[in-house]
């Protein structure tokens, strides 16, 4: 039976590979299988046969594929696809015979060979864009009915396709900001002028168009795959203007597993980055639910201040609020550090988030009071003269901070801006002093900078001080304190070794520093195609392709098209000749022009001839039956002899002259 055949196969899979010699004594058990009638059997056949990886059997599976390819069945032909990749992997020098085969099959036109032949083309020669070119149109025209995971497959292949092939939609963008510019008192000739240069500027492909159109519908898609395969099609393909319609089955996703969300999450904020108005409609979207695990609270949290602006940064800074009270301590921080970029970004609320930051140093919780110290540290280098009382503030926090990162933000600041605050920071130095034998490394390193500084600044009240640090420090256990002391050492303090270099010490450890930005940390995914892999991990994986730039020029568009003759060479060719073949005739006689035009009349003068046909036929059976019915009243006695009477010979043929006579009437009324 099937089920058991099935059976067979799958324990044939699996074994074949560990015991080679005893898989060889099936292989002319499949290929009898290869042309059993059954369509199923005959793909299980190959399927598994392609499965066996034993290198000597890679001719007999290439003559398998090639047969294959050219049956009747497309569960068939989409099986020899499948079979493609899996000897591709096996023995990579059969790439040019598997080429022709795939050549072969993306002529196809049943929608259950499509995903299934892309997807070999992607594995085995995704540079031969030539094999798209004439079946390009006739793939966007079968997306909509292909299988969701050829459809996902289709659209990213069509991406790169479609980056070669048409001119980039974004420069009429670009063109427009440009004039629109300074032409409030233009002469609406100039206005004319202009819009003709626009409209000259860029004409979108229709195969470009029949792209975006095809794969709309594919929004509405249950499939979260296929629903961001047409995201990042229209991210990468559609004109600016155009790509908002994807955000809202973007949002849609949003519903789903966390699995999901975490993708689309991650796609959605490389996308906020760039263009904001796409999602701004939806930013209570993005709201952190209390059941979200911490990776998602982390990305809306990322696109909640990606969208953040002057109209609702006031209802996001009410959200971080409640953030910081969280349980979860990493979102916690997480919400500061979006409380920080909101600050550099909007700088009408920077001081409104410096003082909500300045508060939180009063938290119980260390972490979100370290947090706090090292974003205070970043605002302040923005405007450190407008908040000296900030810093003598920290200054006082330092007994009770114990997180190294906090306590070495406070050193670095106490002693970048110790000008500024000259009483309070060789006090600070004297308590460190004591407690530096116990302290982090971090923190080590940055109480010998504090002391450097303040040796160079106030040398009369911090030498002594300055000098008991660096004496602690050239003993200490870690290499690289040690050797930061020598550095400094041979810097600040001059004696007979000391170089030219030490003249200037005070403008390397006083150099004013430029202010940190803070970054999106997703703001370096863009150059990875959105939805895939490598976007994900925010590294090139294995296997990625990069979407090319733009053509300056745009390619000739006639290599799409496809010539009807040869289309129906080419499905004789795959689904054979009938078997009693005729002579072939002329589908079209050489005024096929002037039958065109007269089709319509053409078809109603034959529903005429048809109608009236049947209507004398009607009639003349009616006269018949009772022409009939006269003569077996007349005739009785000749019909009890068994002789047949003339009057019955004489109605048939009077029957056909009326038929004849009925057909020539209608022809007549047809002309």
């Amino acid at each position: 039976s099937f089920q058991i055949k099935k059976l067979v196969y799958v324990y044939l899979m699996r074994y074949a590979e560990e015991q080679q010699d005893l898989a060889l004594l099936s292989i002319s058990t499949f290929q009898r299988a290869l042309k059993d009638p059954n369509q199923l059997i005959r793909a299980s056949a190959l399927r598994v046969l392609s499965s066996i990886r034993v290198p000597i059997i890679v001719p007999i599976m290439m003559l398998a594929i090639k047969e294959a390819s050219s049956d009747l069945s497309p569960y068939v032909r989409k099986n020899a696809a499948h079979a493609i990749q899996k000897l591709y992997s096996l023995d990579p020098e059969q790439k040019e015979m598997l080429i022709e085969v795939i050549e072969k099959l993306l002529k196809d036109r049943s929608t259950l060979v499509a995903g299934s032949v892309v997807m070999a083309f992607e594995e085995v020669c995704p540079d031969r864009i030539d094999l798209i070119h004439k079946n390009y149109r006739k793939l966007c025209n079968l997306l909509v009915d292909v299988e969701e995971w050829g459809q996902v497959v289709i659209i990213h292949m069509l991406t790169r396709y479609a980056r070669t092939q048409f001119l980039s939609p974004w420069k009429v963008d670009e063109v427009v900001d440009e004039y629109s510019e300074n032409n409030f008192y233009e002469s609406d000739e100039e206005q004319k002028e202009k819009d003709q240069k626009l409209k000259t500027v860029y004409t979108m492909d229709p195969d470009h168009r029949l792209l975006l159109r095809n794969t709309k519908p594919l929004l509405q898609s249950r499939n979260a795959a296929v629903v961001m395969a047409v995201a990042q099609l229209y991210w990468h393909l559609a004109p600016k203007s155009e790509a908002g319609i994807v955000s809202k089955s973007l949002v849609r996703l949003l519903r789903s597993n966390r699995e999901v969300q975490y993708i689309v999450l991650q796609n959605i904020a490389t996308m906020s980055i760039q263009r904001k108005g796409m999602f701004e409609p939806y930013l209570k979207s993005f709201y952190v639910r209390s059941t979200d695990p911490t990776m998602i609270k982390t990305l809306k949290l990322e696109i909640m201040t990606n969208l953040a602006n002057e109209a609702n940064i006031s209802t996001l800074l009410r959200e971080f609020q409640t953030y910081v009270k969280s349980q979860d301590k990493q979102f916690a921080a997480a919400t500061i550090q979006a409380i920080g970029r909101c600050a550099t970004n909007i700088t009408e609320v920077t001081d409104t988030c410096l003082n909500g930051l300045v508060c939180l140093l009063s938290n119980r919780d260390e972490i979100v009071v370290a947090e706090s110290v090292v974003v205070i540290k970043k605002l302040l280098q923005t405007q450190p003269a407008h908040h000296g009382e900030i810093i003598k503030h920290m200054a006082k926090l330092l007994d009770n901070i114990m997180v190294p990162v906090a306590r070495a933000s406070i050193l670095w600041l106490i002693g970048e801006y110790c000008e500024r605050v000259p009483k309070i920071a060789p006090d600070v130095l004297r308590k460190t002093a004591k407690s530096f034998t116990n302290e982090d490394d971090l923190v080590k390193l940055q109480i010998l900078n504090l002391g450097a500084k303040l040796y160079l600044t106030n040398s009369k009240q911090t030498k002594l001080l300055t000098q008991y640090v660096l004496n602690l420090s050239k003993y200490d256990q870690s290499y690289d304190i040690r050797d930061r002391t020598r550095f400094i050492r041979q810097l600040i303090v001059p004696n007979e070794k000391s170089g030219a270099l030490s003249k200037y010490a005070k403008k390397i450890f006083l150099a004013q520093k430029p202010a940190p930005l803070l970054e999106s940390p997703f703001k370096d995914r863009d150059h990875f195609q959105l939805g895939t892999l490598s976007h994900t991990l925010n590294s090139r994986a294995t296997g990625y392709l990069e979407l090319s730039d733009w053509p300056e020029v745009a390619p000739d568009p006639s290599v799409r098209n496809v010539d009807v003759a040869e289309s129906a060479k080419e499905w004789t060719g795959i689904l054979g000749k009938p078997k009693n073949e005729k002579p072939t005739e002329k589908f079209y006689s050489e005024s096929e022009e002037e039958e065109d035009e007269s089709a319509s009349t053409s078809s109603s003068g034959k529903c005429l001839e048809s109608n009236l046909y049947f209507h004398y036929l009607e009639n003349w059976s009616g006269s018949d039956s009772e022409s009939e019915k006269e003569d077996k009243e007349e005739g009785s006695t000749d019909e009890s002899s068994g002789s047949s009477s003339p009057s019955e010979e004489s109605s048939d043929s009077e029957s056909d002259s009326k038929e004849t006579a009925a057909k020539k009437t209608c022809r007549a009324v047809n002309e």
